[in-house]
Protein backbone atom coordinates (compact mmCIF):
# COMPACT_ATOMS: atom_id res chain seq x y z
CA UNK A 1 0.00 0.00 0.00
CA UNK A 2 1.43 3.45 -0.94
CA UNK A 3 2.14 6.14 1.72
CA UNK A 4 1.75 9.61 0.78
CA UNK A 5 4.58 11.46 3.40
CA UNK A 6 5.81 14.66 1.71
CA UNK A 7 5.86 17.69 3.75
CA UNK A 8 5.63 20.18 0.90
CA UNK A 9 2.74 18.07 -0.16
CA UNK A 10 1.09 18.13 3.14
CA UNK A 11 1.82 22.30 3.66
CA UNK A 12 -0.16 22.88 -0.22
CA UNK A 13 -2.89 20.72 0.40
CA UNK A 14 -3.41 23.01 3.79
CA UNK A 15 -2.98 26.10 1.71
CA UNK A 16 -7.19 25.98 0.66
CA UNK A 17 -8.05 25.59 4.41
CA UNK A 18 -5.85 28.08 5.61
CA UNK A 19 -7.29 30.67 3.53
CA UNK A 20 -10.80 29.46 4.66
CA UNK A 21 -9.74 29.82 8.32
CA UNK A 22 -8.93 33.13 7.82
CA UNK A 23 -12.16 34.63 7.19
CA UNK A 24 -13.87 32.09 9.53
CA UNK A 25 -11.28 33.15 12.63
CA UNK A 26 -11.67 37.24 11.71
CA UNK A 27 -15.24 37.18 12.46
CA UNK A 28 -14.29 35.03 16.03
CA UNK A 29 -11.58 37.25 16.70
CA UNK A 30 -14.09 39.97 16.07
CA UNK A 31 -16.65 38.95 18.03
CA UNK A 32 -14.69 38.00 20.82
CA UNK A 33 -13.36 41.29 21.75
CA UNK A 34 -16.68 42.27 21.15
CA UNK A 35 -17.65 40.45 24.03
CA UNK A 36 -14.70 42.00 26.25
CA UNK A 37 -11.74 39.71 25.58
CA UNK A 38 -8.38 41.39 25.07
CA UNK A 39 -6.08 40.73 21.63
CA UNK A 40 -3.48 38.35 23.62
CA UNK A 41 -6.17 36.33 25.38
CA UNK A 42 -8.55 36.15 21.86
CA UNK A 43 -5.43 34.96 19.95
CA UNK A 44 -4.08 32.34 23.11
CA UNK A 45 -7.65 30.90 22.92
CA UNK A 46 -7.55 30.17 19.15
CA UNK A 47 -3.51 28.84 19.15
CA UNK A 48 -4.69 26.64 22.20
CA UNK A 49 -8.42 25.21 20.83
CA UNK A 50 -8.80 25.62 17.17
CA UNK A 51 -12.49 24.57 16.71
CA UNK A 52 -14.98 27.09 15.95
CA UNK A 53 -18.00 26.18 17.49
CA UNK A 54 -16.07 25.04 20.98
CA UNK A 55 -14.30 28.34 20.85
CA UNK A 56 -17.72 30.64 19.65
CA UNK A 57 -19.43 28.64 22.72
CA UNK A 58 -16.71 29.21 25.33
CA UNK A 59 -16.48 33.11 24.84
CA UNK A 60 -20.17 33.97 26.34
CA UNK A 61 -18.99 31.85 29.56
CA UNK A 62 -15.95 33.13 29.29
CA UNK A 63 -17.50 36.70 29.28
CA UNK A 64 -19.90 36.13 32.22
CA UNK A 65 -17.87 34.19 34.36
CA UNK A 66 -18.79 30.58 34.05
CA UNK A 67 -17.62 27.83 36.18
CA UNK A 68 -14.69 25.99 34.54
CA UNK A 69 -17.12 22.74 34.94
CA UNK A 70 -19.78 25.00 32.77
CA UNK A 71 -16.52 25.42 30.02
CA UNK A 72 -15.23 21.91 30.35
CA UNK A 73 -18.82 20.53 29.79
CA UNK A 74 -19.80 22.74 26.83
CA UNK A 75 -16.50 21.72 24.92
CA UNK A 76 -17.14 18.09 25.67
CA UNK A 77 -20.06 17.72 24.26
CA UNK A 78 -19.68 20.29 21.03
CA UNK A 79 -16.07 18.67 20.17
CA UNK A 80 -16.68 14.98 20.55
CA UNK A 81 -16.44 14.51 17.17
CA UNK A 82 -13.26 15.04 16.90
CA UNK A 83 -12.64 11.60 19.15
CA UNK A 84 -14.31 10.09 16.46
CA UNK A 85 -12.97 11.70 13.72
CA UNK A 86 -9.31 10.87 15.25
CA UNK A 87 -10.42 6.92 15.41
CA UNK A 88 -11.31 7.20 11.45
CA UNK A 89 -8.16 8.37 10.77
CA UNK A 90 -5.94 6.48 12.98
CA UNK A 91 -7.08 3.32 10.43
CA UNK A 92 -4.94 5.52 7.63
CA UNK A 93 -1.62 6.27 9.81
CA UNK A 94 1.53 4.90 7.84
CA UNK A 95 4.30 3.42 10.33
CA UNK A 96 6.02 6.76 10.45
CA UNK A 97 3.39 8.00 12.68
CA UNK A 98 4.27 7.61 16.15
CA UNK A 99 2.36 7.53 19.26
CA UNK A 100 3.74 11.65 20.19
CA UNK A 101 3.19 12.16 16.50
CA UNK A 102 -0.88 11.22 16.72
CA UNK A 103 -0.88 13.52 19.94
CA UNK A 104 0.42 16.82 17.74
CA UNK A 105 -1.78 15.66 14.80
CA UNK A 106 -4.83 15.32 16.74
CA UNK A 107 -4.52 18.69 17.90
CA UNK A 108 -5.25 19.89 14.93
CA UNK A 109 -7.27 17.51 13.33
CA UNK A 110 -10.36 19.24 12.35
CA UNK A 111 -13.27 18.75 9.80
CA UNK A 112 -11.00 19.70 6.57
CA UNK A 113 -7.77 18.68 8.11
CA UNK A 114 -9.72 15.04 8.21
CA UNK A 115 -11.83 15.02 5.12
CA UNK A 116 -8.03 15.95 3.41
CA UNK A 117 -5.91 13.01 4.72
CA UNK A 118 -9.00 10.59 4.62
CA UNK A 119 -9.44 11.21 0.77
CA UNK A 120 -5.24 10.45 0.23
CA UNK A 121 -4.85 7.07 -1.88
CA UNK A 122 -3.25 4.73 0.72
CA UNK A 123 -1.90 5.46 4.48
CA UNK A 124 -0.67 9.09 5.22
CA UNK A 125 2.52 9.56 7.02
CA UNK A 126 3.45 11.89 9.72
CA UNK A 127 5.61 14.42 7.31
CA UNK A 128 2.81 15.05 5.58
CA UNK A 129 -0.10 15.10 8.11
CA UNK A 130 2.45 18.00 10.06
CA UNK A 131 2.99 19.73 7.01
CA UNK A 132 -0.95 19.59 6.26
CA UNK A 133 -2.00 20.97 9.55
CA UNK A 134 0.87 23.80 9.99
CA UNK A 135 -1.00 26.11 7.38
CA UNK A 136 -4.21 25.51 8.89
CA UNK A 137 -3.11 26.29 12.18
CA UNK A 138 -1.55 29.81 10.69
CA UNK A 139 -4.14 30.35 9.15
CA UNK A 140 -6.76 30.29 12.17
CA UNK A 141 -4.44 31.73 14.64
CA UNK A 142 -3.69 34.86 11.87
CA UNK A 143 -7.24 35.83 11.07
CA UNK A 144 -8.14 35.62 14.75
CA UNK A 145 -5.39 38.08 15.43
CA UNK A 146 -6.31 40.32 12.51
CA UNK A 147 -9.57 40.35 13.69
CA UNK A 148 -9.24 41.07 17.08
CA UNK A 149 -6.79 43.73 16.21
CA UNK A 150 -9.34 45.19 13.83
CA UNK A 151 -12.22 45.26 16.45
CA UNK A 152 -10.36 47.82 18.51
CA UNK A 153 -9.43 49.96 15.18
CA UNK A 154 -12.87 50.09 13.14
CA UNK A 155 -15.77 51.88 13.61
CA UNK A 156 -18.20 50.35 16.45
CA UNK A 157 -21.03 50.20 13.76
CA UNK A 158 -18.60 48.11 11.58
CA UNK A 159 -17.35 45.67 14.49
CA UNK A 160 -21.38 45.12 15.01
CA UNK A 161 -21.87 43.99 12.41
CA UNK A 162 -18.80 42.26 11.44
CA UNK A 163 -19.36 40.67 14.80
CA UNK A 164 -22.31 38.24 13.62
CA UNK A 165 -20.41 37.10 10.27
CA UNK A 166 -19.12 33.75 12.36
CA UNK A 167 -22.87 32.83 12.64
CA UNK A 168 -23.77 33.43 9.66
CA UNK A 169 -21.10 30.58 9.03
CA UNK A 170 -22.70 28.02 11.14
CA UNK A 171 -26.12 28.71 8.90
CA UNK A 172 -24.39 28.44 5.83
CA UNK A 173 -23.06 24.96 7.24
CA UNK A 174 -26.20 23.94 7.94
CA UNK A 175 -28.56 24.74 5.36
CA UNK A 176 -27.07 22.47 2.55
CA UNK A 177 -27.48 19.45 4.80
CA UNK A 178 -31.33 20.10 5.90
CA UNK A 179 -32.20 21.00 2.44
CA UNK A 180 -31.40 17.77 1.87
CA UNK A 181 -32.45 16.03 5.01
CA UNK A 182 -35.61 16.53 6.89
CA UNK A 183 -34.42 15.27 10.01
CA UNK A 184 -31.75 17.28 9.73
CA UNK A 185 -33.78 20.77 9.47
CA UNK A 186 -36.80 19.85 12.04
CA UNK A 187 -33.54 18.86 14.46
CA UNK A 188 -32.38 22.24 13.74
CA UNK A 189 -35.57 23.75 14.06
CA UNK A 190 -36.40 22.16 17.41
CA UNK A 191 -33.03 22.70 19.03
CA UNK A 192 -33.41 26.47 17.97
CA UNK A 193 -36.63 26.24 20.03
CA UNK A 194 -35.29 24.66 22.54
CA UNK A 195 -33.03 27.40 22.99
CA UNK A 196 -35.40 30.50 22.38
CA UNK A 197 -37.43 28.51 25.33
CA UNK A 198 -34.36 28.58 27.47
CA UNK A 199 -33.91 32.34 26.47
CA UNK A 200 -37.57 34.10 27.29
CA UNK A 201 -39.19 31.51 30.31
CA UNK A 202 -38.47 33.47 33.69
CA UNK A 203 -37.22 30.23 35.60
CA UNK A 204 -35.11 28.61 32.65
CA UNK A 205 -33.10 32.13 31.66
CA UNK A 206 -31.21 31.44 35.02
CA UNK A 207 -29.66 28.33 33.30
CA UNK A 208 -26.24 29.63 32.71
CA UNK A 209 -25.53 29.90 28.87
CA UNK A 210 -22.68 26.78 28.60
CA UNK A 211 -24.96 24.33 30.21
CA UNK A 212 -28.10 25.62 28.40
CA UNK A 213 -26.10 24.49 24.58
CA UNK A 214 -25.53 21.08 26.02
CA UNK A 215 -29.26 20.36 27.05
CA UNK A 216 -30.08 21.51 23.71
CA UNK A 217 -27.51 19.78 22.34
CA UNK A 218 -27.91 16.23 23.91
CA UNK A 219 -31.86 16.68 23.83
CA UNK A 220 -32.44 17.15 20.51
CA UNK A 221 -29.28 14.88 19.10
CA UNK A 222 -30.77 11.73 21.28
CA UNK A 223 -34.37 13.05 19.95
CA UNK A 224 -33.70 12.76 16.53
CA UNK A 225 -31.58 9.79 16.87
CA UNK A 226 -34.64 8.02 18.15
CA UNK A 227 -37.48 9.35 15.96
CA UNK A 228 -35.17 9.01 12.71
CA UNK A 229 -32.74 6.39 13.14
CA UNK A 230 -29.89 5.55 10.22
CA UNK A 231 -30.84 2.63 8.27
CA UNK A 232 -27.94 0.76 8.29
CA UNK A 233 -28.72 -1.81 6.31
CA UNK A 234 -29.93 0.56 3.34
CA UNK A 235 -26.56 2.39 3.94
CA UNK A 236 -24.89 -0.79 3.61
CA UNK A 237 -26.55 -1.64 0.29
CA UNK A 238 -25.30 1.45 -1.41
Amino acid sequence: MTETNSFKKGIFDGIPIALGYLTVSFAFGISACEAGLTIIEVLLISMTNVTSAGQLAAVPIMAAGGSILELCGAQLVINMRYSLMSVSLSQKLGKSVRLRDRFLISFVNTDEVFAVASAQNGTVGRKYLYGLILTPYFGWSLGTFLGAAAGNILPQVVVSALSIAIYGMFVAIVTPVAKKSRSVALCAIFSAGLSCLFRYTPFLSKIPSGFVIMICALVASALFALIFPIDTAKKEEK
